[in-house]
């Protein structure tokens, strides 16, 4: 069976994680996270790298040059499901992928997965006489915004109209009596924060006299862990390089 080293243990991702691998025909080979709480018989991330066959981070951005680096030296492939990652964590993750395999995603669920393609094929056929607003809602703990799902459903949109990249049309700050009007073509996002809400996802294409309204709403997290497993299993073994879910799924 795969062994499966969790960074981001205690985390809710990472506790989840843990409960589905056994299901799905894994092993935890341990865990480690960023307060020090350890799982299992390694003490930090090198050690973790060592005693698994891939790692799944779950963690801070923070920490994902030192994961990586981990994962670099063990020569395990990894799975990073952590978000509101910059364009230089990127950049690791692109020298990083020259030696292992790396599947990064801001989303794990196959049914957000669908769902980007649909927004990039919807955005492709309606053109930029249709605005998008993409609404997101999240539980009251989570701190980056918009949401990494609402960044990847706006780079489907993105690249659906045929921008060069997946954020040439974003617009995130829409504050104050500053923001102007509506640019014609503009992504713009709303971030919502309360409760326990596993994750609220909804896309909207509006013009003028109709709207489509494309939407995914998460339950519990253990589609997302379960997800994360999956790509994990599938990871396993692979050459180098930078891997997606689409990939997994075969979207």
């Amino acid at each position: 069976m795969t062994a499966i080293g969790i960074l981001g243990a205690q985390g809710r991702m990472g506790l989840a994680i843990a409960n589905e691998a056994t299901g799905l025909g894994a092993t935890i080979a341990g865990g480690v996270d960023r307060e020090g709480a350890v799982v299992g018989p390694h003490a930090d991330a090198a050690a973790l790298a060592g005693g698994a066959d891939v790692l799944i981070d779950f963690s801070s951005p923070a920490a994902l040059e030192a994961h990586l680096a981990a994962a670099e030296a063990a020569g395990r492939p990894i799975v990073i499901g952590t978000t509101g990652l910059k364009p230089e964590h990127h950049a690791r993750i692109d020298e990083a992928a020259k030696h292992i395999a790396v599947l990064q995603s801001a989303n794990t669920s196959l049914g957000v997965n669908v769902l980007s393609l649909l927004v990039e094929r919807a955005a492709k056929m309606l053109g930029t006489d249709w605005d998008i607003e993409i609404v997101e809602m999240h539980h009251r703990h989570k701190v980056d915004a918009p949401s990494g799902t609402a960044l990847l459903l706006g780079a489907s949109a993105n690249i659906g109209r045929g921008a060069s990249n997946g954020t040439d049309l974003n617009r995130i700050d829409r504050m104050g009596n500053d923001a102007g009007a509506r640019e014609e073509g503009g992504i713009y996002y709303a971030s919502l924060r309360g409760g326990s809400v596993a994750g609220d996802h909804q896309v909207v294409f509006a013009s003028d006299g109709e709207r489509i309204e494309l939407g995914h709403r998460a339950e519990n997290r253990g589609i997302f862990a379960k997800g994360a497993v999956k790509a994990a299993l599938w990871l396993a073994g692979k050459p180098a390089g930078r891997y997606t879910m689409g990939d997994v799924l075969g979207l």
